[in-house]
Order: structure tokens, then sequence, then C-alpha cells
């Protein structure tokens, strides 16, 4: 008979009491204390510990590291996979993504190596009490991001930092502090050259979020934008009316179309084969992106004056509900008028 799976805190715990036990500092790290303080249950929960990553493999015989380098090991338990790092210090960044090298130390000083105040928070995993050397606390009751330490370091480390930033500022309504603001837009020529793959990943996580207009407007006011979408707003009044106006659940490839068409740059002819380049989309997603512009093309440029088969064929279109969607939030009445037909 199978054990009962975990939950992921319960699994989590499980890792923490057992190296606790065999005499080694560990404390739940990240993203999950963050989520607690903030109210949100966490999905995934990290461990940060004194062991080494030959002493983790030890005690968790079925233990395999990931990034041996960096410390870094998944140890399975309760039917979960929990991720255990040893505190680490990072030596100089050469390639805006990674340390050239590491070294093994203490809780603060892994606690000061991390991006933002809100993100360098340890809670012990029995007591629950939070070990807090960055002031992440503070920033969070404040509503504030700001960069750990050094605002322009941390940003010229990792680039894709600057893309963080908006996810979490927007996510948790928190306000950019301003020497971090003055970092970001002092470089926001650099992410061009971070890895397209990086940068595609963090804006479908981006605008898969219900918060997905405000990272928008963040973006755009960090100009950002330009070089996550590979061209510069072109429509000036039109704000962000359509990205505002999705349902918090759509795809982020609807949210990008929205995006695309409050900027202006949707119908430019390159707008698929720039996207393509500047985010790797899937030839799925690519062929959503140009369904749903084309279907609201003709929706709103031949539906009036198309036959009853026209409509027949383009109601029954793979994009013509999402793309009905935009039009309804352009011209509700005309969306109205096409939903009575």
């Amino acid at each position: 008979m199978s054990r009962p799976r975990l939950s992921p805190r319960d699994a989590a715990r499980s890792v923490a009491d057992q190296l606790v036990s065999a005499g080694h500092e560990t404390y739940l790290a990240g993203g999950c204390v963050r989520d607690r303080l903030l109210g949100i249950e966490p999905t995934d929960f990290d461990l940060a510990t004194d062991a080494r990553p030959e002493r983790v493999a030890e005690l968790f015989p079925h233990a395999r590291g990931v990034g041996a380098h960096f410390g870094v090991m998944l140890v399975p338990a309760g039917g979960r996979t929990i991720e255990v790092a040893t505190f680490r210090s990072d030596g100089r960044y050469v390639d805006g993504r990674r340390p050239s090298e590491v070294s093994f130390g203490t809780a603060e000083a892994d606690a000061l190596r991390r991006d933002f105040t809100i993100n360098g928070l340890f809670e012990h995993p029995t007591s629950g009490e939070v070990v807090d050397f960055v002031g992440g606390r503070s920033d969070l009751e404040a509503k504030v991001l700001r960069a750990i330490g050094d605002a322009d370091g941390r940003i010229e480390e990792d680039r894709l930092r600057m893309l963080r930033a908006v996810r979490f500022a927007a996510r948790f309504e928190l306000e950019v502090d301003e020497g971090t603001r003055q970092a970001i837009v002092a470089r926001d020529g650099d992410l061009v050259g971070v890895s397209r793959e990086r940068v595609g990943h963090e804006l479908r996580r981006m605008l898969g979020d219900p918060t997905r207009a405000k990272a928008a407007a963040l973006a755009e006011s960090l100009r950002l934008d330009g070089a996550i979408l590979g061209a510069a707003r072109i429509a000036t009044g039109d704000g962000f009316d359509r990205i505002e106006g999705l349902p918090a659940d759509v795809d982020w490839i609807d949210a990008l179309v929205a995006w695309e068409l409050d900027r202006g740059s949707a119908q430019a002819r390159d707008s698929e084969s720039r996207l393509l380049a500047a985010l790797t989309l899937s030839n799925r997603e690519a062929e959503a992106f140009r369904d749903i512009l084309a279907a609201r093309r003709r929706l709103l440029d031949h539906w009036t004056r198309d036959g009853i088969a026209a409509r027949k064929r383009l109601a029954a279109g793979p994009a013509f509900e999402r793309a009905s969607r935009l039009v309804a939030i352009e011209d509700p009445e005309f969306a109205a008028a096409v939903a009575d037909e």
C-alpha cells in the first residue's frame, strides 16, 4: 500500500527536520516565506542549509544534484521533490546571468547574494520564526520592491532581474524603490543581450498572471517594452484598455495580442516574425497569435457585409471566441450585435 502524498509544506518540513536533527542550520527560503507573509499559500518550498551537497546526499541517498557547483540538490520526500541549497556567496558575474564561482558560507551571506529584499527572507521550519538579514519584512509591509544592497550591482549581475522586478512589483502591488528603478532605467537596453528564451519565459509568467496590465504599464514606464517585444510603442493615446479588459484566466498569448494592439504594433507586417524572434514563440503560439489577429480583423472589417455562410465559417474558426473577446473591449455595442446574430 502506497503512502499518502504529503503537502508541499509538510514534505519540505520533513526534509528540514532531518537536516536539523543531523545538526545542520536549515531554513525555508525565499518565495515561500514571502508568500506566507503576504497571506498567499505557497506552492513551492525551498530549503537553505549549511549542509554541503555531499552531506545532503549522505542524509538523503536518493537525492540528486542539479547544480553541484551551486550547491543545489533535489531531495524526494512524501511524493514531492524539495530543492535544498547550501548557503553560499557568489563571485563575479561574467555573463550577465551566473556567477563565475561560488563559495559556501553562512545564512546571512546567502541572503545578501539574492535579488530583492522580499526574496531574501528565511523561516525556521518548526517555529515559523522569520530570519531577516536584508529588511525584506519591512519592505513587504511598506509595499516596496527593493534590490538587496547595491541596486546597480544586483541588476548588472543578472539583467533578467529587470523583468523579475516588473513581475514581482505587479503581482504583489509593490512600488519599485527609486534606487532600483534608476538602476533598471540605466540598463534598459542591456535586456536585448539577455537570452531570448529567458526573456520569453519571464514574459509568459508576467502575462499569464491577472496583474498583467500592471506589469505591461510598469514595463513601459521603465522603458523595457522595446527590448522585450523587439519594437517600441507606436500608439500614444490608447493606454492599456485591451489588456486591462481581459478576463483574469486568459492564455498569455491573448494578453500578448492585446498588449501589441494597445501599443499599436500588432498590425505591422513583421509583428509575427518579430515576436517569434524576440520571445522564441513555439509554432502553436505563433499560429494562435496570427489567428487571433486575423479573426479580429475579419470581424471588424467584414462581418457586417459578409453573408451568412462566411459568418458561419468565421464563427467556427478556432480563434473566433478569442478575437470576439478583444472586439468586445474595443466596441461593446458591435460585439453584442455579433453575439445576437
